[in-house]
């Protein structure tokens, strides 16, 4: 696995860096998304960090729907050509940003890390933070490393943009199986809001509740109201009234569909505690009815090992 180095960057320093060489100017990558929506290309071209890449997160950072989750990982070829368009070099700085919480740009920050790309940071408050410190936004289409306007799905063709090429298995995952397992010998964290984890409300999956022995830890919490993430040592202080600490045995995140239970494992990063990620997640164990569900508050009895 990679080591991790410090997953986020704040806008005063990203700033710095976007003056200094050109030959280390970081690629920006822009993964503004809606849930249930279209994807954020509109807020784009609206206004952007400058020379920022727009990221399309169903496209991109995904491969097609279907048994294994509503967003299984890309092919690596895939994620290859969207990261070579976007103009990510090896060894050079990466910066993902949306304009939330940081919860799908951590999904970006989470597959570059996977295929093995290190230097990759989310940027901390995203594009309001940006905005807010009176720092520079563009607006319209891409530049050269960036995508042209109309083109769409996995096997756009390549730009000269970048030299990235995808090394798959970079950062710790469980499958199907290992996340019905882990409830027994650790902890899985469950990083949807509270309400779909008890199944009182799901509005995406065909099931409502969560996976037995799992626990509730909305990605929410990982913020402050300003979308920026709580301090490492308020962190650690959440992660440990759920029972975790670091060294405390084996830690996994699901959430939905992959997407924000990155952020989760990025927020444990931040803590000192090291999770693999459930790609399939929810979207995944619920697609055989014959999967157990738990609903309420109490995290339930786990599944049975298989």
């Amino acid at each position: 696995m990679s080591s991790p180095g410090e997953p986020l960057i704040r806008p005063a320093e990203l700033a710095a860096l976007l003056a200094g060489s050109p030959a280390q100017r970081p690629a920006l990558l822009d993964v503004r998304w809606r849930l249930g929506g279209p994807p954020g290309r509109d807020s784009y071209l609206a206004g952007h960090l400058p020379g920022a890449a727009w990221i399309d997160l169903d496209a991109d950072l995904a491969g097609p729907p279907g048994p294994a989750g509503r967003h299984p990982l890309p092919a690596a070829r895939h994620f290859t050509a969207a990261m070579r368009r976007a103009g990510v070099r090896p060894g050079t700085l990466a910066v993902a940003y949306d304009d939330g919480d940081g919860s799908v740009a951590a999904r970006l920050w989470w597959c570059l890390r996977y295929f093995g790309h290190d230097q990759a940071r989310v940027l901390d408050g995203g594009f309001r933070a940006w905005t807010e410190a009176g720092l520079p936004a563009e607006a319209g289409e891409p530049g050269p490393a960036g995508r042209e306007a109309g083109e769409t799905g996995p096997d756009r063709h390549e730009s000269a943009g970048g030299e990235f090429t995808a090394v798959p298995g970079q950062m710790p995952v469980l499958d199907l199986a290992a996340a019905a397992r882990l409830p027994r010998a650790g902890t899985l964290l469950d990083a949807r809001a509270a309400e779909r984890y008890r199944g009182e409300a799901e509005p995406v999956d065909r099931a409502a509740g969560h996976i037995p022995g799992a626990v509730s830890a909305p990605t929410a919490a990982n913020v402050g109201a300003d979308g920026r993430f709580l301090a490492a040592a308020q962190l650690r202080a959440r992660f440990a009234a759920l029972g975790l600490a670091p060294g405390a045995g084996p830690v996994g995140a699901y959430c939905g569909s992959g997407v924000t239970a990155a952020h989760e494992v990025l927020a444990l990063q931040l803590a000192g505690i090291e999770a693999a990620l459930y790609p399939g997640s929810w979207s995944e164990w619920v697609a055989d009815p014959a999967r157990p569900v738990a609903t309420g508050a109490d995290p339930g009895r786990p599944a049975a090992a298989g």
